[in-house]
């Protein structure tokens, strides 16, 4: 067939030789028997538009109706986002590099009276949030929030800055929804070079009962007031994917076969035992006055005695081999691999805390690296972008006091503070950060960062404490000297 295809079209056996030589390379190039041929060189937001809208519902019912779907979700939430939120330290600067305190006292005063009411249901705090935005992140693949500041028509901010969030679910941007002479695709307009300018969403939940929309019903949101997070896997993918799309039918396969072994328990819990028959000349069957056979009615009790058997017969238990000890075993190795596929430690996932001191440290210390990662792109795609509107809300609203001095391109500058490392052992970890302060291989305030807490209000509380403490006259030991005495309290307070 090479043959005859050279003599026809030199190029193309000569492509084919080219293929020939590649295949020959990689094995898992060939297709078998064995072997799927799995060659799909689609596009990255190609396979999401076939595929996000069906694993974003599936990945609902598992967070509905499955318990370890569930957990990992939540420990995914509880390890990026915490249980209050990502924290924020205002970093304005002057012209010489130097934190403005009084400037950045402002902004966090003014932003935690705006946590308290961050969207406009004003149902969730500004903690809750987030946590909700970035569970609908992981299990749908992606979130919206619209920013509302300044006046809106029959909006209430509830907060002295003028700034709201309007949180959507990724259901509002239609997936079907795509204009090639716009440059529409899955409802995200882009430009030229692929940057989203506009998002085109439904103005009610698809999905609400009695709701019918269609896609007059859309409205046209610009990309500078549409916040979106996306878990993608490909370069230029649009769409996000659930993180749960490599795991799902391992989940469902777990739920299955736990059903039906706990059935089969119950089942089995269920059966008492039979009568087995003798041969046929062995057995005499009751016969009543009319020559009917009495039909057996023996109801199992504590302690009971078969004083009725007839010849011929005898009382066997059954055997169902359930609960399966198999099944403990089998269910850790499924648990083990979901939970490398989603990104949640297996310990976590599991409740399966056996193991060493220095095991359950070196797999939190690897798997927290994820979460890290996690927490980095929350805060890049989210948390930061709300922090710049909010302050240029502020700003906008005459509620700063700004001096002349100010270097205007820090004034929305900020630290953002994620959850901290647990600890496995507190006395081995303190005495581990104590040494690397002492070294001066870190320092105080990145300590108490990475403890998930604010320097400038630890030393506040710090400060406070130990001046009650003193007037008190309770004699408390305060750091490495031990200050047990009045004299010494006082001296750690002036130092303080």
């Amino acid at each position: 067939m090479d043959r005859a295809i050279a003599a026809i079209s030199p190029r193309w056996a000569f492509r084919r030789r080219q293929y020939y030589a590649l295949l020959a390379q990689y094995d898992a190039a060939k297709p078998g028997r064995l072997r799927k041929n799995r060659n799909d060189s689609s596009s990255g937001t190609t396979l999401a538009e076939r595929s996000a809208v069906q694993l974003r519902n599936y990945a609902r019912y598992l967070h509905r109706n499955h318990d370890v779907a569930r957990g990992a979700l939540r420990i995914l939430v509880n390890n990026t986002v915490g249980p209050n939120g990502i924290g924020v330290e205002p970093q304005p600067l002057n012209r010489d590099g130097e934190i403005i305190e009084p400037l950045a006292k402002q902004l966090l005063d003014l932003y935690r009276d705006w946590s308290l009411l961050p969207e406009v249901t004003g149902q969730m705090s500004w903690a809750r949030a987030q946590r909700m935005v970035a569970l609908s992140w992981y299990r749908d693949g992606e979130v919206l929030s619209q920013v509302l500041a300044g006046p809106v028509r029959k909006l209430n901010h509830g907060t002295r800055v003028p700034l709201s969030l309007e949180l959507l679910e990724s259901d509002y941007l239609p997936m079907d929804y795509s204009d090639t002479g716009k440059r529409i695709r899955n409802g995200i307009e882009v430009n030229a070079w692929g940057r989203p300018v506009n998002y085109w969403v439904f103005k009610q939940h698809p999905g609400d009962s009695g709701v019918f929309v269609r896609r007059q019903d859309l409205k046209s949101v610009p990309a500078s007031r549409m916040l979106r997070l996306a878990l993608v896997d490909r370069l230029g993918q649009l769409r996000g994917v659930s993180e749960f799309a490599s795991i799902m039918t391992r989940l469902d396969d777990i739920k299955d076969y736990e059903e039906s072994e706990r059935i089969a328990a119950k089942v089995a819990a269920s059966m008492a035992a039979v009568i087995k028959k003798g041969s046929p000349d062995e057995y005499k069957p009751v016969f009543d006055e009319n020559g009917n056979t009495v039909p057996r009615n023996m109801k199992f009790r504590p302690g009971m005695i078969f004083d009725d058997l007839l010849p011929g017969e005898s009382i066997e238990t059954i055997d169902t081999n359930r609960p399966n000890p198999n099944v403990e075993s089998f269910r850790t190795g499924q648990i083990r691999a979901a939970s490398a596929g989603v990104g949640v430690s297996y310990s976590s996932m599991s409740k399966d805390y056996n193991g060493t001191y220095s095991a359950q440290r070196q797999e939190m210390v690897e798997q927290w690296v994820n979460y890290a990662v996690l927490s980095s792109d929350f805060i890049s795609g989210f948390v930061q972008p709300v922090w710049r509107h909010f302050v240029a809300a502020a700003h906008a609203a005459g509620l700063l006091d700004i001096p002349d001095d100010i270097d205007w391109e820090t004034l929305d500058d900020a630290m953002f503070v994620t959850p901290a490392m647990p600890w496995i052992d507190p006395k081995k970890e303190a005495d581990a950060f104590t040494t690397l302060e002492a070294a001066g291989y870190i320092s105080g305030p990145e300590i108490i960062r990475r403890r998930g807490g604010n320097p400038s209000e630890t030393l506040k509380q710090e400060a406070n404490w130990r001046k009650k403490a003193q007037e008190a006259g309770v004699g408390l030991s305060f750091g490495k000297a031990g200050a047990n005495t009045k004299q010494e309290q006082g001296n750690d307070n002036q130092t303080a």
